[in-house]
């Protein structure tokens, strides 16, 4: 394992940490996440079938958006 492997993993245990104190602190002023126009939603009577596309698509961005700052201030 190089020095390189071991500042990934520091770095995304960050990542994960604050991620998880963003949620605790302000996770009930984030429930438009899963709601958002263009998420899939078919409720019957007992089948629920949910597919959250358009929050896919946003996380998706976000995060491309923060790794290629990551990687450019490398």
């Amino acid at each position: 394992m190089n020095p390189e492997t071991g500042k990934y993993i520091i770095i995304t245990g960050i990542v994960i940490i604050l991620v998880g104190v963003i949620i605790y602190f302000v996770g009930n002023r984030l429930n438009f996440i899963g709601r958002l126009p263009g998420d899939i939603r078919y409720e019957k009577d007992n089948f629920k079938f949910y597919f959250p596309i358009t929050t896919m698509l946003l996380l998706s961005g976000i995060l491309n958006l923060i790794l290629w700052i990551i990687k450019k201030l490398s």
